[in-house]
């Protein structure tokens, strides 16, 4: 089998994201495992692959690679929104919430807002009880 190259990570990443949107998580994650660990560095890589680790159910991993995704880019409201929706699937409420809210003070679009529970007034909640708020997590 020849070496990798530069192009060979990227085609593994693309495909990754095929497999994905076809619900393929753990195919997602054996090539991302390669691709992570020639290039550890890649927040992309490992934000895709904390994606396909939610989808498989994985849920430590998901949210081991969140963090360490969030250590880089403390900043990033959709890696804040997603390791809340992990926290919440693995019965952490009260740790997710903290998430949620930093998603949508850093990303106000309507299903950060929603998890948050910020615009209850009245008891009316547009974001209901979605399982992904349509953010694709």
């Amino acid at each position: 089998m020849s070496a990798s190259t530069p192009e060979t990570y990227v085609i593994q990443y693309r495909a990754a994201e095929q497999l994905l949107a076809a619900r393929d998580p753990q195919g997602a994650v054996q090539l991302l495992d390669s691709v992570v660990t020639a290039h550890p560095e890649n927040t992309a890589a490992r934000l895709l692959r904390a994606r396909a680790f939610f989808h498989a159910a994985r849920l430590r991993p998901a949210e081991l690679e969140f963090e360490l995704v969030l250590e880089r880019e403390p900043d990033n409201a959709y890696a804040h929104f997603a390791l809340a929706r992990t926290l919440q699937r693995a019965g952490r409420e009260v740790e997710a919430i903290r998430h949620f809210r930093l998603a949508a003070a850093l990303d106000p679009r309507p299903e950060f807002v929603a998890a948050a529970g910020f615009g209850r007034v009245g008891g009316s909640d547009s974001g209901g009880s979605s399982s992904d708020g349509g953010s694709g997590v």
